[in-house]
């Protein structure tokens, strides 16, 4: 199988995660030259007034920092991710008593129907094996009139800037990613699996598929990053 059909392949992307867990954050923010806590600072504003919260494909727990630290957050959340070393990862770095880490599938999440106010996931849907099931499973955990919150990358709108960042993607992040990991494969991964996702049109049509409402679509920093929010 090639990299360029292993971006929805669990097995596969379950390895690389777990194998660059230590290296993950350092390289998100290395490879955004910082942008990422902007991005997760703009996803979490949505998130306010919210009690109990699923963060989906938690990874090492960023997002579930950026919420507790960077907004009125008071309540509870649910911290899911299927690649338990990134779990483990982040609870070394970070701990906190209103966040439960728990290992599951995102496309069978271990919750009961309508139990939480609202989910929020950072550059995880496009690794859903079946995208359509996962949305499907988000709104199936939602309370009536919750919210989900999808921070995912995009690919820039205006062609000179595509043509760039693409050309970034490609050359210049297997190689550092490769080098400080020592894990190529894993950035290989990331590039293709950023190239093969939907359109912002796409993917919202996919969101109403699944049965979400009132769905709402931003652009960040020219498009390499996009922000959707629907309700149930």
């Amino acid at each position: 199988m090639s990299l360029k059909d292993r971006h929805t392949d669990q097995a596969f992307i379950k390895e690389k995660f777990s194998k660059i867990s230590r290296w993950y954050d350092f390289l998100n923010s290395l490879f955004s030259l910082g942008l990422d806590h902007y991005w997760r600072w703009q996803a979490v504003r949505w998130l306010e007034g919210s009690k109990k919260v699923l963060d989906l494909c938690a990874g090492t727990l960023p997002l579930s920092k950026a919420l507790k630290r960077w907004t009125s957050f008071k309540g509870k959340i649910i911290a899911l991710d299927f690649a338990l070393p990134m779990l483990i990862y982040g609870k070394t770095k970070w701990q906190d008593k209103d966040v439960l880490a728990v290992a599951g599938n995102a496309l069978c999440l271990p919750l009961k129907d309508n139990s939480v106010d609202a989910i929020m996931v950072a550059f995880g849907v496009r690794n859903f094996a079946d995208r359509l099931k996962g949305l499907k499973e988000m709104k199936r955990v939602l309370k009536p009139g919750g919210k989900a919150v999808i921070l995912e990358f995009s690919h820039p709108p205006l062609p000179p800037f595509r043509a760039l960042y693409f050309a970034y993607l490609n050359y210049l992040l297997p190689k550092i990613g490769g080098l400080v990991s020592q894990d190529k494969e894993a950035y290989q991964h990331l590039t293709a699996s950023i190239q093969a996702f939907y359109s912002p049109k796409e993917w919202m049509q996919l969101m109403r598929q699944a049965g979400f409402s009132q769905i709402k679509h931003r652009y960040l920093t020219g498009g390499i990053v996009s922000i959707y929010v629907g309700k149930v």
